[in-house]
């Protein structure tokens, strides 16, 4: 005798902001009519009193009672409606009919397939030209992207990454990096509320063939490798990723400019003192490589007085102010960007000879108390639950006094020093982006 066994039942309670989220992600996963309860929104900031006001309520969507359409979600039996079965289907040809150029850039518009801003047309000839920039075949997958866990990842090729490449406007001799990017699956346009932004950058060799700009005005609109490669990650994050359908795949309440071309430099490291990024990631100098980093904004930052100045410590106090949240998957962390003369000045007049030795000095004085670690809402609801399940330091730290420091940022790893900059000024900047991952571009030549 079979025996089947049968899950736990179970009432998803959602707030009404993501009703519309929710509904279609059922239906994606082939459950088109699964039993959703409502609550009031937000959740996030809110007493226990006011949750316990929404869960005594009513639902604002059906306006019945919550806890009664809960009891009936886990005891009603499913009428023949609900027992239905259906996937969304996403069937998209490969080429359009011939049209006007004017018609034809409305209709990109119009359907999402830009990011606001006028597009290359992707030709098949300008797309035969893209695709000569690597030897891989039309037909290879690169990878799969979704724009958050709970969303499915679209499988996509070399030839759909070449289009996206195309719209962006970059170069056949950018594609191996635009490849690298694609094929390590991260989304530049993260389904969060709180409006998450990417970064890039590019080490190796690759910087200076395609003549990328990792000197004066670096982070601005100064060079075309830099703007196009970035905007080809939106593009490629919007069409191939299932990303900036708001409200259902994009959530940020106010967005992110940075998303535009999400922080896309090439690091420094002619001017540099220090060993390149990609290095400390224990790739070899002559290796091209592109690494991903993930968060919110960056700071400007710079000192007073004269080549004396004690960054380190004004880098600790700006450092300071940034959100020590960290998750299953995202551990707290910071990026310095500092320009070469600020990299230089650390090494010979502050001791910092490598990187790690400012990382190391960062995570032990930048400090929190305890009390006000456990007060962010975000470290609440994410680092909070990893304490109680015993993951360290968090569970450790959950037994301190109130009054005891910790570091902000829980491994000096976490804090990471790019050199970037034209040396026009001993400047840096600095952001709560976490690194990632990293690729190799080699292997998209």
């Amino acid at each position: 005798m079979t025996v089947e066994k049968l899950g736990k039942p179970s009432a998803p309670v959602i707030t009404s902001m993501f009703e519309e989220l929710a509904k279609t992600n059922a239906f994606k996963k082939g459950m088109p009519f699964q039993r959703f309860t409502f609550v009031p929104h937000p959740v996030a900031g809110r007493s226990a009193s006011v949750h316990r006001e929404y869960i005594e309520g009513k639902s604002p969507i059906t306006g019945k009672l919550v806890m009664q359409e809960i009891i009936e979600a886990l005891t009603k039996p499913l009428n023949d409606e609900e027992k239905k079965m259906g996937f969304l289907e996403r069937a998209v040809p490969r080429l359009l009919a011939p049209d006007t150029p004017e018609n034809l850039h409305q209709r990109f518009l119009e359907t999402g397939w830009t990011d606001g801003l006028p597009i290359v047309l992707p030709t098949e000839e300008r797309v035969a030209k893209m695709l000569k920039g690597t030897s891989h075949r039309p037909d290879k997958v690169v990878g799969r992207m979704a724009p958050s866990s709970p969303h499915e990842a679209w499988e996509y090729t070399v030839e759909k990454v070449a289009i996206n490449a195309v719209m962006a406007g970059a170069e056949p001799e950018y594609f191996p990096v635009i490849l690298a990017i694609a094929s390590t699956g991260k989304t530049s346009l993260f389904s969060s509320t709180t409006s998450f932004a990417r970064m890039v950058v590019v080490n190796g060799p690759i910087r200076d063939e395609i003549g990328m700009n990792s000197g004066m005005g670096a982070m601005g609109p100064f060079n075309h490798a830099n703007a196009t490669i970035g905007r080809a990650w939106t593009l490629i994050s919007r069409n191939l990723g299932g990303g900036a359908i708001l409200g259902e795949t994009y959530l940020g309440s106010q967005g992110n400019n940075l998303s535009y071309n999400n922080v896309c430099i090439a690091e420094n490291e002619a001017r540099s003192p220090w060993k390149p990024f990609h290095v400390q990631m224990g790739f070899k100098p002559e290796e091209s490589v592109v690494s991903i980093f993930h968060g919110w904004g960056i700071i400007h930052q710079h000192g007073a007085g004269g080549v004396q100045k004690i960054y380190h410590r004004q880098m600790s106090t700006l450092l300071g102010s940034f959100c020590p949240f960290s998750s299953d998957t995202a551990p707290a962390g910071a990026i310095v960007l500092v320009d070469p003369l600020v990299a230089r000045d650390l090494k010979e007049i502050h001791g910092f000879n490598t990187q790690e030795k400012l990382s190391q000095w960062l995570h032990e004085n930048t400090r929190i108390t305890v009390g006000d670690f456990w007060d962010f809402s975000l470290v609440r609801s994410l680092t909070l639950p990893l304490a109680q399940k015993g993951v360290e330091p968090f569970a450790s730290w959950l037994k301190l006094p109130k009054e005891a420091l910790i570091p902000r940022f829980p491994n000096p790893k976490g804090i990471n020093i790019i050199v970037v900059g034209g040396e026009t000024n001993a400047f840096w900047q600095a952001g709560d982006f976490r690194y990632q991952v990293s690729a190799l571009v080699d292997a998209w030549r």
